[in-house]
């Protein structure tokens, strides 16, 4: 579709993107450069030695580490870092790794004027959005608010290089997720459309890079940049049915979120193919396939990715629970939301079946 068949609305949404090799080392110039002087670095407890990385860059400006970030952002997570932040007096505050790290960041920034320094380690891309996500009662609620948006990124690639190859491919699967419905979003754009095949196309060049040397740095770059394009399509645009499903599976049974991703993103693209025909062409030409939900699929399983919801925990019995809950409250999405439909969708989820193409 052309621009001159469409309206529509763009407006930038303001962050410092530092891109590059050691761009860690201009830590302590960003955090002087917010104005602060009390940093407090967020990690999960498996990535404190690069926490402290860090935390000997800022020196002196550096109020400590705190390592308690949790996946999916649970509520009693958030209020005691929320505390802990307050009881410092932090004026600033790093969240060095990935989702979880920098989500936990967001939840605490909601509640206060804190800013973020994102210093993203996987590719998942929430680095570039001011998306927040708490989990409640097993029911993770997100919301927007430009308040949790980090200020400043610092994407270097060297910090990626130790991250296992199969969290690798489960954390670009994930951010390719979020261009793949960037793509047909209700209110995308023209700018947001060509960030999301990049995106995607750089991601799939990358993962393909890491899989075959998984210290290759060129590759680990790729993987870096289409992150960056695709969390900027997450954060300005909506997205539909295939995350609303993987907030749902997430946060009602817990599941791993990149690998959720992983495996729910081809069956939520053949779900909508009919519904949007030109984002399913432009995904499988930034993937090499014939078919967007097919190829995505056969993308994550020759590099090793799960590609099925019964092997990370999920049980048939729960389909109809996750059913209720996606549809008590669902996104908008191109192609309607009809209950038979989205129990297949799930079915084929779980038993990892391959699209038809």
């Amino acid at each position: 579709m052309s621009t001159a068949e469409r309206a529509f609305v763009y407006a930038a949404q303001p962050s410092r993107v530092v891109f590059g090799r050691g761009s860690l080392g201009r830590l302590a110039e960003e955090v002087k450069a917010l104005g602060s002087q009390k940093a407090l670095i967020l990690c999960t407890p498996a990535q404190r030695a690069q926490a402290q990385v860090a935390a000997d860059l800022l020196g002196d400006l550096s109020v400590g580490i705190y390592d308690g970030a949790q996946m999916h952002v649970p509520i009693e997570s958030a209020r005691k870092a929320r505390e802990h932040a307050r009881s410092l007096g932090t004026d600033c505050m790093v969240a060095i790794g990935g989702g979880s790290t920098i989500g936990l960041g967001k939840a605490i920034a909601l509640e206060s004027t804190v800013p973020i320094i994102a210093v993203p380690t996987t590719y998942a891309g929430s680095e570039m959005t001011p998306i927040y996500g708490i989990t409640e009662d097993k029911v993770k609620k997100t919301g927007r608010d430009l308040k949790v948006l980090p200020k400043t990124v610092l994407y270097d690639p060297d910090l990626s290089a130790t991250l296992p190859v199969r969290m690798s491919v489960v954390s670009g699967m994930n951010a390719i997720a979020h261009a793949a419905e960037g793509l047909y979003a209700k209110d995308g754009n023209p700018v947001m459309s060509l960030m999301a095949e990049e995106g995607i196309r750089a991601l799939a060049t990358g993962l393909r890079g890491v899989v075959a040397q998984s210290d290759d740095l060129t590759a680990r770059s790729d993987c870096l940049y289409g992150a960056w394009l695709c969390g900027t399509v997450l954060g300005h645009v909506g997205m539909a049915l295939h995350h609303k499903l993987c907030h749902t599976l997430g946060g009602t049974f817990n599941l791993p979120h990149a690998e959720t991703h992983t495996i729910v993103l081809p069956h939520a693209l053949a779900y909508n193919s009919k519904a949007a025909p030109e984002a399913m062409q432009r995904i499988a030409r930034a993937i090499g396939a014939p078919s967007a939900a097919a190829g995505l699929f056969d993308l994550a399983r020759d590099l090793g990715a799960p590609t099925a919801l019964r092997d990370i925990g999920f049980k048939e019995s729960d389909i109809e629970v996750a059913l209720a809950v996606a549809l008590s409250n669902p996104y908008w999405n191109p192609a309607p939301i009809v209950e038979r439909a989205v129990r297949e969708l799930l079915r084929n989820a779980w038993e990892g079946q391959r699209p038809a193409v």
